[in-house]
Order: C-alpha cells, then sequence, then structure tokens
C-alpha cells in the first residue's frame, strides 16, 4: 500500500458551506454586531479626539511623554478605526480565500 492510498481518506470533504439561513435570528445577530461595531467607532473617534489633546498639551507644555504618548494614541487610534471599517472586507477575503484551499 502506497503512502498516498493511506493519505487519501484524510482528505475527505463534508460538504458544510455556510448556510445563512441555518438558524433563527441570523438578521438579529447581524444588527447586533453591526451595532457593537457602530459603538467601537465611535469609541474610536472619542480615543482619537483625546489622544490628540495629549499630544498638542504636550508638545505646548514640553512634556516629552505625554507628546509621545498622544502619538501613539492617535496611531493606534487610527489602526482601530481602519480595522473597524475594514472589517466586513477583511472578513470577506480571507472567507473567500479559504474556500480555495483543497
Amino acid at each position: 500500500m502506497f503512502l498516498a492510498d493511506k493519505v487519501v481518506p484524510l482528505a475527505y470533504d463534508p460538504g458544510i458551506k455556510p448556510n445563512d439561513a441555518g438558524l433563527p435570528g441570523l438578521e438579529v445577530l447581524k444588527q447586533v454586531v453591526g451595532s457593537i461595531n457602530l459603538f467601537g467607532i465611535i469609541a474610536v473617534v472619542g480615543a482619537l479626539a483625546v489622544s490628540a489633546g495629549v499630544w498638542a498639551w504636550g508638545h505646548h507644555s514640553g512634556g516629552h511623554q505625554a507628546e509621545a504618548n498622544g502619538k501613539k494614541g492617535v496611531l493606534v487610534s487610527a489602526g482601530a478605526a481602519l480595522l473597524l471599517g475594514a472589517a466586513n472586507g477583511v472578513v470577506a477575503f480571507f472567507s473567500t480565500l479559504g474556500t480555495q484551499v483543497h
């Protein structure tokens, strides 16, 4: 018996595909996740405003540590906004990429 004959049964495809009509409450779950995403975006706007204020305060008061922390906060807030805004696209991209694995 060859090695390939032993490995072929391990590559069994169970045939499971995403089903958007499979469970009740899917629309409610989508609304909840969308609301969580919105709260995250609103929190990022607040964090960005506070970080920009700390950055400006640190710059004008000579507080180099506060200025550095404000810069970091602005960059982290911008990154979080990018990820929250692109969440659907990132998940769709990797989900589509995952369907191509055989």
